[in-house]
């Protein structure tokens, strides 16, 4: 299953439907002969079908714009103004082009008279299956615009908290990254020039001093070997992490035991759990049906593995609540809430405050971990600096006693 995801691709195809009017769009496979059989079940008559690069049909269009696009076409929906000319008026207003065309293509499929969520299900690359299922079950009710918003109103909180987690992990890996520059540029430009100085002193040199000669010869040496390993190590990683369930599943677990980033990561995806979840149930979605959209959105394997079993347990008739027990993941004061939700009625309400409870706790980690990282930060590279320099001076020092 892993192997043939990494094999899949985005296609842009256009065909004509059962009625003969042209349509067009972008699905994600395996390869040609797959695009053709699916579109051919849904009554497509393909006609062209084009790969297209990763550049150009995902690299422009991000999740920021999709999100302003929601929040755009929510308002203008609740003004008053139609779906078609709303459409048209945040398409020609936007200054990425390719948000413009993916959305004029949009536009043209309701105008063929498809409906907004099979509009949007024909580009899974930036609309997921929560966005859809969320457009359809407001196209059911006659509610679409209030939909729009809860899902404007989603979107946003789960970018802010994504933007969140990623700048808490930036800066100390940045620092560690330049930390790691200006310690090689040491060892293979600097304490060469004082290895030659000291070559002429003709008297024993300090342990410290012979321990980073001796490292700074290694680099010299094998510089290559090492840039290459950490280069090569990193970019398989990533490789492997993308392409194997079971490597995301190792690492996440992993993830969620690192002293104060595995707290702060845990958070994260608990309060994206429970806003997925409030409104997919707000929204009038079928519990287990919505549990498969909160699964996808968790972020986390762990958590969706325990999204999965919770599933499948409350389809055999078991309470949201004891589900959730069992699987062990959920702090005590999320399981007392969702079980007053049940009890109340009220489970998306519960829900949301959950999860405005773990993202107001996200902010405080993650201004609590940016005053705590920049005194260790200082800490540390002054003590790998300082402990080179201290090194190196080290004979010069004792020289001048001797003298």
């Amino acid at each position: 299953m892993a192997a043939q995801a990494s094999k899949e691709v985005i296609y842009a195809w256009e065909g004509t439907d059962k009625k003969g009017k042209k349509i067009k769009g972008e699905v994600k496979a395996s390869g040609e002969a797959f695009v053709n059989a699916t579109l051919r079940r849904q009554g497509i008559t393909v006609t062209k079908i084009k790969k297209q690069s990763g550049l150009k049909s995902g690299g422009k269009v991000k999740e920021k714009d999709v999100t302003l696009f929601t929040r755009q076409l929510a308002t203008m929906m609740k003004a008053g103004v139609p779906l078609l000319q709303a459409f048209e008026i945040v398409g020609k207003g936007h200054n990425n082009p390719a948000v413009s065309k993916l959305l004029g293509d949009i536009k043209s499929d309701v105008e063929t008279g498809s409906s907004l969520s099979q509009a949007f299900r024909k580009y899974p690359l930036y609309f997921d299956a929560l966005y859809c299922n969320l457009v359809g079950a407001g196209e059911q009710a006659g509610i679409l615009d209030s939909l729009l918003d809860r899902l404007a109103t989603y979107k946003e909180k789960i970018l802010a908290i994504k933007s969140k987690i990623k700048s808490a992990l930036f800066y100390p890996v940045s620092i560690i990254v330049v930390a790691f520059i200006i310690t090689a540029v040491i060892m293979i430009f600097v304490i060469p020039a004082f290895k030659e100085l000291f070559s002429s002193f003709g008297a024993d040199l300090p342990a410290p001093t012979l321990i980073v000669m001796a490292i700074s010869d290694f680099f010299v040496e094998y510089w290559w070997a090492i840039f290459g390993a950490i280069g090569g190590g990193v970019w398989f990683f990533f490789y492997s992490w993308k392409r194997s369930i079971k490597m995301q599943a190792t690492m996440d677990r992993l993830v969620l035991k690192i002293p104060v980033f595995g707290e702060l990561i845990r958070k994260a995806t608990i309060a994206r759990f429970a806003r997925t979840l409030s409104t997919m149930f707000a929204a009038g979605v079928p519990l287990v049906e919505a549990l498969d959209s909160v699964a996808g959105a968790s972020g986390n394997r762990v958590y969706y593995e325990a999204t999965k079993q919770i599933q499948s347990e409350i389809s055999t008739g078991t309470s949201l609540t004891v589900a959730m027990q069992n699987v062990e993941v959920f702090p005590n004061m999320v399981l007392q809430m969702v079980a007053i939700g049940e009890e109340s009625g009220a489970l998306d309400s519960m829900l949301s405050k959950v999860a405005d409870f773990y993202e107001a706790e996200v902010d405080d980690a993650v201004e609590a971990l940016s005053s705590l990282m920049e005194p260790i930060i200082m800490v540390v590279l002054g003590t790998l600096i300082g402990g080179l320099v201290i090194a190196m001076y080290l004979p010069i020092f004792k020289m001048g006693q001797v003298v």
